[in-house]
């Protein structure tokens, strides 16, 4: 029984352990005005951040296209029993739509499960590293695709941010919208509830931040009531 795991470049996924466990990256595109990138292809984290940090021109991204993950479902269907395909959550991208789109687009050859994480970086890419050890073990499709949601139930993502500014710049910031008016010396921590961002609490150092980040991990049942 053959599995591949594919995923976007949003998971965040280091290059080696995406080469030993034999996940498949899609990359988003990153755009600065006129130039178009390949997320970690023809662009790398750091190039991308020296830009945000210094470039006049703010960047936006964009969901592989439906073609992009067409591509990747036809070669790995030649070679696979089944595929499942993790995605960054549906309300802070469209990429999932393009991955459904092209599942239509390849037909009933190979099973293809597209999965809305619900959520971004690292908090989708622990599940996608789930689903490849499990697919490597020699699991089927069921079995995967019900680890996966396991994993997502039990998985919740935290961040403390200096600034909202690159999160509105971005329009992904959602209920959190809520703290732009607040003031200035404030530090939003960020979590994610049924695939929107929304504020957990706010500080008022980098100390206290962790600090709190460090409290709902000791409580991490009061994460999920967050809202």
């Amino acid at each position: 029984m053959t599995i591949k795991i594919v995923t976007d470049s949003s998971a965040d996924l280091p290059a080696r352990l995406v080469e030993e466990l034999g996940i498949t990256v899609v990359p988003l595109y990153v755009r600065f005005g006129d130039e178009v990138y390949r997320d970690r292809v023809d662009i790398s984290e750091d190039e991308f951040y020296q830009r945000l940090l210094h470039d006049p021109v703010h960047p936006s991204t964009t969901q592989p296209t439906p073609q992009d993950f067409a591509n990747v479902y036809q070669k790995l269907s030649k070679e696979a029993d089944g595929i499942i395909s993790i995605h960054i959550s549906a309300k802070l991208s469209g990429t999932c739509s393009s991955a459904l789109q092209a599942k239509e687009m390849v037909g009933k050859g190979c099973p293809i499960e597209v999965i809305d994480s619900q959520t971004v970086t690292m908090g989708m890419g622990m599940t996608v590293i789930v689903a490849a050890t499990m697919a490597m073990s020699g699991k089927g499709s069921p079995q995967v695709a019900k680890g996966v949601k396991q994993v997502m139930a039990n998985t919740s993502l935290l961040g403390l941010l200096d600034t909202l500014k690159y999160l509105a710049l971005g329009g992904r910031i959602g209920k959190a919208k809520a703290l732009l008016g607040s003031v200035l010396s404030v530090k939003p921590v960020l979590t994610l509830k049924d695939g929107e961002v929304v504020p957990a609490a706010q500080v008022r150092t980098r100390a206290k931040g962790i600090d709190k980040l460090l409290e709902f991990v000791e409580n991490a049942t009061d994460i999920q009531d967050l809202s």
